[in-house]
């Protein structure tokens, strides 16, 4: 807690809190228990416990689960003929015993396998109108604590005497919602979690992304701003309940924070002081307002803080990237924890399993990751190489030096791995960063991009790799053309033509990743099937994966064709084909030869010969990568003449398209720009040049006293400090 700001500092004190938890954390969309929430949440509640927090829980959830079991109940009861009647709504008060009955056992059942105890006290609106009953609850709840029990309340739906509509002046408490801030105040708690479906609160509805998650609630400042949504799905509550909750509670002195009870951990993470969720704070009014960075100020301090880094010496940078390395594999249980939450949630969404695939940190990756950066540190330093040394005149030496770009803004989607790479190469080659990540991998670039700047000195600062949070500043960085000097978009055709077309900024980058094998004739088979596997197999949703096979006609007779496409099929690779391929093995007809399919399917075409194959590639592909497969030398010197694309191989994968592969320590993207960097970028495609003149005194004077000589020096071996 020694980095906690000051908006976190309280967190220090607290011994007591009250862990409210919603229907909507509890229970599925289906109406049953959410069992996996449920066990992490038990799981968290334990650890705290052994941490000697004591804790106290208002759990929703029972008429929800009630109702589901009665319905069940009630049409295993029903003969036919009830069935075609009207169905009347289920009686609210018995759902209420039903499911208590039912979320209590399920508690006690996951508290005892962690060798922890629960009880249940229930309670209604008019309990607290007793002054002796508010004495007597305090005494029992801290009977229990003080035996390390966890209380567990709940409104006693199945007996209230309170009808809808449950707010009104006489209430005093009318949601689960009030009844943990109630608690709170009751049981001198030190703080209040809310946990919620959602991260916290936003400024509008979560769903539109123009909402901002505001990290400290000022009700003088939030409270006109905030447009709210649907109420929860299945409580009383939802959001607005939330924060009416919350404001009463921390105006009364208890800190309140809403944060997501889906992301595991998050209990743990608030305790820590990790500036996740929305804090309400009876002082937040006196802090001083943490203003968001307007997109020119992170752009102006990414591009101080990188010369700053370019005034350190080789060896600092190289410390640097060295002490990032180690940051990311001590973190690594972190990490990994936010990025499955990414993952659990994008696959709760229903994305599509390519950028699921993408998304995910698999076992292994930081690891990687950190190796190649350490590869990267132990790489020549690329600033201030002198390229070229040239004697102008008699003791007037020009030298041409290759010097950082400046700032960088990179947009990329899916791969949190990517902000790794990029940010280890941006500093290498001293530049400034601004980075933008989907949204669909927010919490895994939020945790890797704080590793990452924590281990950033403050001689240089933090402020070198800027995280832009919101789909909205994207607009305004790409008007920043005096202060960003490069944009590398990283992702769908969509979102590169977007930004080609929305900016000034010179952008480098490609499109589309449809990579061509083509098998000639002469192709060694067992060689063409182990590539063509391989190019299609390894990683599918990569960008140099294979989209497009083409066989050379004589393939068909010789049986090689059906040998590949067997492979294939055993692989589970589905076929499209062209006109020809289509008509002679039966398969789908391919919409256009111009589609990246990023999954286990592909593209097959016949061709007439290697020609016919470079027609086809320069036609419908996407000049990224394209390989031949062939024994024929000839063959493959036209193929690798004539194949205008960024990479282009014989005899060798398409996967090998990439800066770690080439020995680059890593890559910032792969581009099929003709101007300035092409393939895989690495640190050298985030290089210029300037131009160094030492002189003695010389001046112009209409080139009067000059006597010009124009001779090369020799460049000796150079030791950068």
């Amino acid at each position: 807690m020694d980095s906690m700001d000051r908006s976190r500092a309280f967190l220090r004190d607290v011994k007591r809190l009250v862990i409210k938890v919603g229907t909507a954390v509890v229970t599925r969309s289906d109406g049953r228990l959410a069992l996996g929430r449920l066990g992490a949440l038990c799981e968290q509640i334990k650890e705290l416990n052994s941490q000697e927090y004591e804790v106290i829980l208002v759990s929703s959830g029972a008429v929800g689960i009630g109702r589901q079991r009665l319905r069940y109940r009630k049409l295993v009861n029903s003969s036919f003929a009830d069935l075609q009647k009207p169905q009347v709504d289920l009686d609210g008060k018995a759902c209420a015993a039903v499911g208590q009955n039912s979320l209590m056992a399920l508690y006690d059942t996951l508290f005892s396998q962690l060798d922890v105890t629960s009880a249940q006290l229930l309670v209604t609106d008019n309990d607290f109108r007793d002054k002796d009953f508010r004495r007597q609850l305090s005494d029992t709840v801290k009977s229990l604590l003080s035996l390390k029990v966890i209380p567990i309340f709940n409104e006693n739906d199945a007996v209230s005497t309170r009808k809808a509509p449950y707010e009104d002046s006489s209430g005093i408490f009318w949601d689960n919602d009030s009844l943990a801030a109630l608690l709170a105040l009751e049981l001198k708690a030190d703080l209040l979690v809310l946990l919620s479906d959602v991260d916290g609160l936003y400024s509008g509805p979560p769903s539109d992304p123009h909402s901002k998650l505001i990290h400290t609630y000022v009700k003088e400042r939030h409270q006109g701003e905030i447009t709210f949504g649907d109420k929860s799905r299945v409580g009383r509550g939802g959001m607005t309940a939330k924060v009416k909750a919350a404001t009463g509670a921390a105006y009364a002195g208890i800190p309140v924070v809403i944060t997501s009870g889906y992301a595991p951990g998050n209990i743990l993470k608030v305790l820590k002081g990790d500036r996740i969720g929305t804090l309400f704070h009876q002082d937040a009014h006196l802090w001083a307002p943490q203003k968001d960075v307007g997109a020119r100020d992170m752009a102006v301090a990414a591009r101080e803080s990188s010369r700053r880094l370019q005034a350190i010496s080789s060896q600092e940078r190289r410390k640097i990237l060295l002490d990032i390395a180690d940051a990311l594999e001590a973190n690594e249980k972190l990490i990994s924890t936010e990025n499955e939450a990414d993952v659990a949630e994008a696959q709760q969404s229903g994305y599509e399993k390519a950028l699921v695939s993408r998304l995910a940190l698999k076992p292994g990756k930081i690891s990687s990751l950190a190796n190649s950066i350490r590869t990267l540190a132990n790489m020549e330093d690329p600033i201030g190489h002198v390229l070229k040394r040239t004697e102008v005149s008699d003791r007037l030496i020009l030298e041409k030096t290759s010097s950082p770009l400046g700032v960088l803004l990179i947009v990329f989607e899916s791969r949190p791995d990517a902000l790794v790479q990029i940010a280890s190469l941006a500093i290498r080659s001293g530049n400034g960063l601004l980075l933008k990540g989907g949204k669909e991998a927010r919490r895994s670039n939020a945790i890797l991009h704080k590793v990452i700047t924590e281990a950033i000195p403050e001689s240089v600062g933090g402020t070198l790799i800027g995280l832009v949070t919101s789909r909205e500043e994207i607009p305004d960085l790409l008007k920043l053309d005096d202060v960003i000097d490069l944009v590398i978009p990283r992702g769908s055709n969509k979102l590169v033509s977007q930004i080609k077309n929305s900016t000034k900024i010179p952008v480098l980058g490609h499109a589309d990743g449809i990579c061509h094998v083509y098998v000639d004739k002469s192709a060694d088979l067992e060689m063409a099937k182990r590539i063509v596997l391989d190019a299609k197999v390894d990683y599918p949703a990569a960008c140099n994966a294979m989209e497009t096979l083409l066989v050379h006609k004589d393939l068909v007779q010789l049986g090689g064709l059906n040998e590949l496409v067997v492979n294939l099929r055993i692989e589970g690779v589905i076929l499209n084909g062209g006109p020809r391929a289509s008509s002679l093995l039966n398969i789908p007809e391919a919409r256009t030869f111009h589609h990246e399919y990023n999954s286990l399917a592909c593209t097959l075409e016949i061709v007439d010969d290697v020609f016919a194959a470079i027609d086809h590639i320069h036609q419908h592909g996407s000049a990224h990568t394209d390989c031949i497969v062939t024994e024929d030398h000839e063959v493959a010197e036209v193929f690798l003449r004539q194949v205008d694309s960024a990479a282009v191989f014989h005899n060798a994968s398409t996967r090998f398209s990439d800066g770690a592969r080439f020995g680059l320590g890593a890559e910032v993207g792969i581009s099929t720009s003709r101007i300035h960097a092409r393939g895989p970028v690495g640190v050298e495609g985030l290089l210029t040049t300037r131009w160094i003149l030492r002189g003695s005194g010389q001046v112009v004077d209409g080139d009067k006293g000059v006597v010009y000589t124009h001779r090369d020096i020799k460049i000796e071996p150079q030791l950068l400090n």
